[in-house]
């Protein structure tokens, strides 16, 4: 008998497995990836958005050039309009849930070193505070 990730409830699939795509937010209540795609200009936020719901259909099934690994759990969603690049941040916590740390516009060939640095502080920060409502 083989793996199915679905259940089956009168005549209704849902897949298990779905991922669900969260924002960090920062202990005096501002989420700093929202802001970051709210401040995106209408064709990249679509873009952006776009790739967050591939991602919660795909999961850790997603890769470049919409999603990769940066280091030490830290991963980034990357687009890409004209030569405007955008990264959104995030890492991976139980229950197949990615948390959206903070955004930036790309400027160099590689992910700023701070970038990740501050998606790790981040993480700490959210995973330190878990117990409080951060969702």
């Amino acid at each position: 008998m083989g793996y199915f990730p679905y259940n089956v409830i009168v005549n209704e699939v849902v897949n298990i497995n779905a991922y669900k795509a969260v924002f960090y937010k920062k202990a005096e209540g501002t989420e700093p990836a929202k802001l970051f795609l709210s401040s995106l200009d209408n064709k990249m936020r679509a873009k952006m958005t776009r790739t967050i719901d591939i991602f919660e259909a795909r999961g850790t099934d997603l890769r470049e050039p919409y999603s990769k690994h940066l280091d030490d759990g830290i991963f980034e969603f990357r687009e890409q309009l004209g030569n405007n690049i955008s990264r959104v941040l995030y890492f991976f916590i139980v229950g197949n849930r990615a948390i959206l740390t903070h955004g930036f516009i790309k400027k160099t060939n590689k992910t700023p070193p701070e970038e990740i640095q501050k998606a790790k502080l981040y993480r700490t920060d959210y995973l330190s505070r878990k117990g409080e409502s951060n969702e």
